[in-house]
């Protein structure tokens, strides 16, 4: 069987792809990855669907038995790895054989760290999804001994890279007004946008905290407001004024007032914001976040394209002498032409 049996597991490891959708009525959240670009990046690095499931890694890792040969990626936020003691690249694909350790270790910036499989990782389908979905009780996370079992895999290539990009860190947050924002005066709005957040200590895969020194931004009546159907990248207010983003596990209703929602694909910076990280919220138009929406999804579609060949240092390999390494060496005295 192709894949890897979990030999140590941190407390947050879930298979997760691209979650389920047209269950909010009936109280599911659409759930899935934290961060959803990280399944394109390792889709184009393994060239396959970035529909397949991945396994998602929270702050540390684990480390992972091969009991067959598979190609893997890694992708996310960086974490140390190493296959049978030797580092491997991170947001890289790489050839594991049967027998050789995996070990994943803690995130050097960032939250959530990804591993693909080549095939992807099957898991039990509910609701047209294999996503685990903890806030309702959809499956269950991955434990000591486990076996991710690769789907068939279609592709060969192994050793591309991608480069990282600025998403874990947090920065710029860009958000769009929603049916709530005019319960906040255009003062308590301005006031949001201009105040630098950082991203708190309560954080999990429903909600994160975003912390700010000073008052909190309260709406007008908020005692009264009646439960409203809520998404993903709705920023709630508790009742003293102080804002969580919500996540892909959120809640489906709530009475919590709502100063806007952020853009989907900002919400994969916000996940990735490391404790402490500096968050600025920025007010755009709905038709220019429908462009940035429509532009971050060809950029995912065609991340193909921008994947390199991994440069290895020589010293790090050590089966190098099983390499072709003489192909297309010519004579120093040989015409070429004859």
């Amino acid at each position: 069987m192709r894949g890897l049996k979990v030999l140590k597991s941190s407390p947050s490891m879930t298979l997760q792809d691209q979650g389920r959708l047209g269950f909010l009525g009936n109280g599911v959240s659409r759930g899935g990855a934290a961060d959803m670009r990280a399944l394109a990046e390792g889709a184009a690095l393994l060239g396959q669907s970035a529909d397949l499931a991945a396994l998602e890694i929270a702050g540390v890792g684990g480390s992972f038995e091969v009991t067959g040969d598979v190609r893997i990626a890694l992708t996310g936020a960086p974490m140390s790895a190493v296959v049978d003691d030797q580092p491997i690249a991170w947001n890289s694909s790489h050839q594991l054989r049967a027998g050789q350790v995996l070990e994943i270790g803690t995130a050097l910036k960032g939250v959530y760290g990804y591993l693909h499989l080549g095939g992807g990782i099957k898991g039990k389908d509910t609701l047209g999804s294999i996503a685990i979905h903890l806030a309702a009780g959809l499956g269950a996370r991955t434990r000591e001994g486990d076996l991710l079992s690769a789907g068939p895999d279609r592709g060969t290539q192994t050793g591309l890279c991608l480069p990282l990009d600025q998403r874990f860190e947090g920065g710029e947050i860009r958000i769009v007004e929603s049916f709530q924002s005019g319960l906040f005066t255009s003062e308590t709005r301005a006031r949001f946008a201009e105040t630098v957040f950082h991203r708190g200590a309560r954080a999990n895969r429903m909600g994160v905290e975003i912390c700010s020194e000073g008052a909190g931004f309260a709406a007008r009546d908020q005692l009264n407001i009646l439960s409203e159907v809520i998404v993903p990248g709705d920023v709630q207010m508790t009742g003293d004024g102080r804002p969580f983003v919500l996540m892909r596990e959120s809640q489906t209703t709530g009475g919590y007032p709502r100063i806007g929602s952020v853009l989907p694909c900002d919400l994969n910076k916000v996940a990735q914001a490391g404790l402490g990280s500096p968050i600025r919220f920025k007010w755009i138009a709905l038709t220019a976040a429908l462009e940035i929406e429509r532009r971050h999804a060809k950029e995912c579609q065609t991340l193909g394209a921008q994947c390199a060949p991994l440069r290895r240092d020589p010293a790090d390999i050590p089966d190098l002498l099983s390499y072709q390494l003489i192909g297309g060496v010519i004579s120093a005295d040989q015409d070429p032409f004859s």
